[in-house]
């Protein structure tokens, strides 16, 4: 769920001979399963996404059904990932089926780069799926990814720092600010939370709980959404929360990545963080030799009676249109989200995640990080669904800029118009 492309105008020349040569070849393009040929099919999937026996079982069993069948699953890091798929789409043997991220997913599709599923509908289950997840799938009526997951993010908090300092989970944004003081009281060595400046995922909770939003349709056009009262008060809160850690103000939590590079060190007391993030910490800790007790809580919200918003990440499955083995391919995303995977899905990942189709959601562990995410799975939310959209996510991200500029003392509203200037011109690209 951390999205990175390359500059908006690459992405437009780069996708524009995607679309070039998906176009004009479909009349000539060949399924060799068709033909007796190679039968192998590559997956790419993310770092942390799929776990290796879950992956291992499911290619297993689909190739068993498939005699002569291969697959080959490739690991892929976020870092600059979507630079990686757009050179991949391009060229003539890309991956067959592509784990993309639900805000990446139309800027892929509205540029031709990914096989049009909505013919085999039936096939992927679609009647099944959950509505909440389907807008980033789709686009113009036509379907170009099967949903396969999502998450948000918790409050991830060591128990035993909380004890010593006597705070226990808050419920209101209030409280939370009290307790981070309790902690920094209780231990001044220690980061009360760690919080990168440029977590651009976490500021947009804010910003909806403010009313605001990164970017709103004007007409026909889009506009961006920082330039606001909503996103300078957003802005100021996460700058107070930023205020008890010392953490860069012009990295994201990937940079360096905060579950197994920073947290593990020791010395911080809460960070905000997804469900694989809370397992690679746990993971890593305990390697070091040391003890993991964590606990978890939703991101507090202004007032009791509900959790902060949070963004409603999560991953769709895409056929590439230059497959070779598309057909096979299609049947491979089939069989990975049926009921059955999807449920040996979310018990591989002890239910930390919210499956395409909902009767297949396992039931979280008392005390866990998936409890702690289902109690805000009503306060999700998405990025603007355009095929825009990806081209904000650009690294320089307008957005991240913006917060490191107002955590460095620049006036919200200039550094707003700023970055507003720069979605505009991004997202209006198609």
């Amino acid at each position: 769920m951390k999205r990175k492309l390359i500059a908006a105008i690459g992405v437009a020349g780069m996708m524009v001979s995607i679309a070039a040569c998906g176009g004009s070849d479909s009349g000539d393009k060949k399924d060799e399963t068709k033909g007796g040929g190679d039968k192998s099919l590559t997956v790419w999937v993310m770092d942390g996404s799929a776990p290796k026996e879950w992956i291992d079982g499911v290619n297993k069993e689909f190739e068993a059904a498939h005699p002569g069948t291969k697959v080959k699953v490739e690991v892929q890091q976020w870092t600059d990932i979507q630079t990686k798929v757009t050179t991949a789409l391009s060229e003539d043997t890309p991956p067959d089926v592509l784990e993309l991220g639900n805000t990446q997913t139309t800027g892929y599709a509205v540029t031709g780069g990914l096989a049009d599923l909505t013919a085999d509908k039936d096939k992927l289950g679609y009647a099944n799926w959950s509505k909440g997840m389907l807008p980033s799938a789709e686009l113009d009526g036509k379907l170009y990814a099967a949903p396969w997951w999502a998450a948000s993010r918790v409050v991830i908090y060591d128990k035993a720092a909380f004890k010593k300092a006597g705070v226990t989970p808050p419920k209101t944004r209030d409280e939370w600010i009290d307790g981070l003081k309790k902690l920094k009281a209780s231990d001044a060595k220690s980061q009360p939370i760690y919080l990168p400046g440029q977590s651009w995922y976490v500021l947009a909770g804010f910003l909806w709980d403010e009313g605001g939003e990164l970017a709103v349709k004007d007409g026909d056009k889009w506009k961006g959404g920082l330039a606001t009262p909503q996103a300078a008060a957003a802005m100021n809160f996460y700058k107070e929360l930023q205020s008890f850690s010392t953490a860069p103000k012009d990295k994201d939590e990937a940079t360096p990545q905060q579950s197994v590079d920073v947290v593990p060190k020791g010395g911080v007391s809460s960070w905000i963080g997804l469900g694989w993030e809370a397992g690679g910490a746990i993971a890593a800790i305990e390697k070091a030799g040391k003890k993991a007790d964590l606990g978890y809580f939703p991101i507090p919200g202004k007032t009791a009676d509900k959790p902060g918003s949070v963004f409603f990440g999560g991953s769709n499955l895409a056929v590439s249109e230059r497959s070779k083995n598309q057909e096979l391919a299609k049947e491979w995303l089939a069989f990975v989200t049926n009921k059955k995977q999807l449920e040996s899905y979310g018990t591989a990942n002890k239910g930390g995640i919210i499956p395409v189709d909902p009767s297949a959601q396992v039931q979280p562990e008392a005390g866990s990080f998936a409890e702690a995410m289902v109690k805000v799975a009503e306060v999700g939310r998405i990025t603007p669904i355009t095929g825009g959209w990806a081209n904000v996510e650009t690294e320089p991200n307008p957005i991240k800029g913006y917060m490191t500029k107002v955590l460095k003392g620049e006036d919200p509203q200039k550094a707003g118009e700023e970055a507003d200037k720069v979605i505009a011109e991004r997202i209006n690209q198609q």
